[in-house]
This record gives C-alpha cells, sequence and structure tokens, in this order.
C-alpha cells in the first residue's frame, strides 16, 4: 500500500526512491510488526480476559502446568494481523508470491482458529480431530501447489526441488509436486504445533527461522547473488522477504506477552498458520529440503512424539518420559525458562546450518 502510494513520487522526490529497496521495506516492516504487537497486545489481551478465552491444560501434561488454565488463549490472532498488514503495507501487491503467503497463512489461520473455537466451547483441550485438521491442511496445500503450477514460466517455477549442498540440482517431480508441497505444508504446520508448548519456545524458534528465510528469499530474487550462489533464480520472490521481516516483527512483538511466565497463549490459531507460513515460503524460496535445517527444532519436537507412539504401540514402552521432548526435560527437572533458552540455541544452531548450504555446494 505504502509502496504504491510513496514510491511513484521518486520522479519528484529523490528520497522515495528508497522504497525502491527491498531491503528498506523489510526493515520497516519489521518495526511496523513490532509496534503494532506491542500497542494493540496489551487490550487485545485484556479483551480475551473479559471474554473468558483461557486455555485449558490437558490432565496428562506436567502437572506444573495446571496453574497456566485460564491463561488468555488464541493470542495468534494478534500474530496475523501484525504479519499481514505491514506485509499489505510495504510490499509490491502486484506480486503473486506475497498473496500466496498471506493467503496459505491465513487458511491456516483459519483452520486453528476453528479448533481453538471448539476447545473454547467445550471447556477441554480436544478440537477438531487429528484426521479432519490434517485433511483440511492438506486441501490448502494441494490448492497451493496447484497455484503455483499456473504460474507463467518465466517466475522459475515449473515443479521443480532444489537440493542442498549440490550446485545446480534441480529435480522436476511432475505430478507429484503437488502432494509433496501438501506434505511440506501440513508437516510444518503441525511440528510448529507440536512445539508450542512451553512459554515463548515455539515463537522465539518461529523469529529464527523467519529471518533465516527472509535471507533465502532475497537471494532467491537476485539474480545476481543467485547466480553466484548458484541456488534457482525465482523472479519476485525477493518480495516475500518482507513477509518473513513481518513474521520477525510478529514474533518480536509477541515474544514481549508470551516470554516466561506467559500473560498470553498463541493457540492453535497462531501455531498452525505460523507453520504454515514459513512451509510456504520454504515452497516459494525452493528450499523445502533445507527446511529441516531452518525448521531443525520443529523436527526435532515432532520426531519426538512418532518415536514416542511408535515405540509404546509397539513394544508398550515409552522413550521419553513425556512427548513432545521439552516436556521430557521438564520431567526430568530442567527450569522452564532453562528448556526455553537451550532449545532457542538449538534453533539458531539449526539456522547457521543452514545458511552454509549456500556456500557448501
Amino acid at each position: 500500500m505504502l509502496y504504491h502510494l510513496l514510491f511513484p513520487l521518486h520522479e519528484q522526490f529523490a528520497v522515495f526512491n528508497v522504497f525502491r529497496y527491498i531491503t528498506f521495506r523489510a526493515a520497516m516492516a519489521v518495526v511496523t510488526a513490532v509496534l503494532l504487537s506491542l500497542l494493540l497486545g496489551p487490550g487485545f489481551i485484556r479483551l480475551l480476559r473479559r471474554w473468558s478465552v483461557g486455555q485449558s491444560i490437558r490432565d496428562v501434561g506436567p502437572e506444573r502446568h495446571q496453574v497456566k488454565a485460564g491463561t488468555p488463549t488464541m493470542g495468534g490472532v494478534l500474530i496475523l494481523f501484525a504479519v499481514v498488514l505491514p506485509t499489505l503495507l510495504w510490499a509490491n501487491l502486484t506480486n503473486p508470491f506475497v498473496w500466496l503467503a498471506i493467503g496459505v497463512t491465513l487458511a491456516f489461520g483459519a483452520i486453528g482458529l476453528v479448533d481453538d473455537l471448539l476447545k473454547l466451547r467445550f471447556r477441554r483441550n480436544l478440537g477438531l480431530s487429528a484426521k479432519v485438521k490434517f485433511l483440511l491442511q492438506i486441501g490448502v496445500g494441494l490448492t497451493a501447489g496447484s497455484i503455483i503450477l499456473s504460474l507463467p514460466p518465466d517466475f522459475g517455477f515449473a515443479g521443480t526441488v532444489a537440493m542442498p549442498f549440490f550446485k545446480q540440482a534441480v529435480y522436476d517431480l511432475g505430478l507429484f509436486y503437488l502432494p509433496f508441497v501438501a506434505i511440506v505444508l501440513a508437516g510444518s504446520s503441525n511440528a510448529v504445533n507440536l512445539t508450542d508448548g512451553l512459554d515463548g519456545l515455539a515463537i522465539g524458534a518461529t523469529l529464527i527461522a523467519a529471518a533465516t528465510y527472509a535471507i533465502f528469499t532475497y537471494i532467491a530474487g537476485n539474480s545476481v547473488v543467485a547466480g553466484y550462489l548458484q541456488v534457482p533464480y525465482l523472479r519476485g520472490v525477493g518480495e516475500v522477504a518482507i513477509f518473513c521481516a513481518a513474521l520477525v516483527g510478529a514474533s518480536l512483538g509477541f515474544l514481549w506477552f508470551n516470554s516466561y511466565p506467559a500473560e498470553v497463549f498463541m493457540g492453535d490459531v497462531g501455531s498452525l498458520a505460523i507453520g504454515g507460513a514459513i512451509g510456504m515460503v520454504a515452497v516459494l524460496s525452493k528450499q523445502e529440503i533445507v527446511l529441516i535445517l531452518v525448521g531443525g527444532l520443529f523436527v526435532i519436537e515432532a520426531l519426538s512424539v512418532i518415536a514416542q507412539v511408535a515405540s509404546f504401540k509397539l513394544s508398550g514402552r515409552r522413550v521419553l518420559r513425556m512427548a513432545p521432548l521439552h516436556h521430557h526435560f521438564e520431567l526430568s527437572g530442567w527450569a522452564e525458562p532453562k528448556i526455553i533458552v537451550r532449545f532457542w540455541i538449538i534453533a539458531v544452531l539449526f539456522a547457521l546450518l543452514s545458511l552454509s548450504t549456500l556456500k557448501l555446494r
């Protein structure tokens, strides 16, 4: 919006030429998202309390979590607002990738919103069934994949996937590209959802992943840098860096209220939307495989649940005291803030490793 209003003025006033640069607009998106979160957060939390939108705690969860019962939830609505509005203000709205990122994020947010509302209605930590939730996520992923395949060839998308660590290693998946995109989005969304179990844990890891993908999308959209680093050049994808920057700012702002002890939880409306957003950005930058590293913490948390369930069904034994992994460390005696900070450190290390793939080719 601001880009379309102010950039045309650069012909009369040279100062407005700064709107040409993605880096400037990305920085402004971060600042805008942070300010929106900090300004609107207190009033939004009071509103949630007034409406008795409180978190329900699982009976099978750690006993110490019972003190969190009643803490306002559905704070993901604030995250979504702080992501979408700055993106609309600072991005080039003629860019289809920007709208894809926004659309997928809102679609996954809608799934989470329904899930949260059902939990509130029945006052239990049970919303949509896992099957229904997964089918809806797959549906959004298939739709997004279909839109990508319908883009003109000059955008650089043709149902291909780039492999990290190898020069010019790009493979055409053909019709398998659609289910591939759907699995990436659903897997990313559910992994973030599973990680959202401690105050600030998921949103801090999201901040790190979003900042990493801001770099990847900027590189993919810059023909000179993409050529030098030998990654696929995708015309126009650089604008998605502004969306990633807005997610960084929204994460920073929400962390102000979600840090231990949390004043508000993001709920599924936040975690599913964030996961969908990260997955979509990975697809748009053709760094889907690298998502395993960028979101390494999310992957570990998801794998811990899979391992726990598989072990119990096959042998009747649990490999962890409790899944996801952060609960295992809680029951092992670690203080919640220590788990959170140490997991953030792990997330940073994974992010740095993922960025190293740009040179290790």
